[in-house]
């Protein structure tokens, strides 16, 4: 029988938090009231009602409960699938660069919501 085997180096924790995205060098933010789905230290997942390609880099900025500046990271997209209904996507996204205060902030986050789970 085959044994699934999480290769992720972060837990991920389930989180609707407010959420923007442009093309990195892009002027403009995309979206539109997105929320995350779940993240993690790493990455994080996401519905978009664009494509978005593969080889795409962006800057996502989130914003947590009780941190008063958005947290900032440039990232790639990881995964994107269509979703049956609609024509929405959902994105895996991974972190590839931030500074070491929003570092600490997201951190804090998940530690904090991965307490409140035990």
């Amino acid at each position: 029988m085959f044994e699934f085997q999480e290769k992720r180096k972060h837990p991920r924790i389930r989180a609707s938090v407010p959420l923007r995205y442009k093309e990195l060098g892009g002027k403009s933010y995309l979206s539109k009231g997105a929320l995350t789905k779940d993240l993690s230290e790493g990455g994080v997942r996401f519905n978009s009602d664009k494509f978005i390609s593969l080889a795409c880099h962006l800057v996502v900025e989130m914003s947590f409960p009780s941190i008063a500046q958005p947290v900032k990271t440039i990232s790639k997209i990881a995964w994107i699938r269509k979703l049956p209904a609609g024509d929405s996507y959902e994105v895996g996204n991974q972190f590839l660069a931030m500074s070491s205060e929003d570092e600490r902030a997201l951190s804090l986050y998940t530690d904090r919501m991965l307490d409140k789970k035990v």
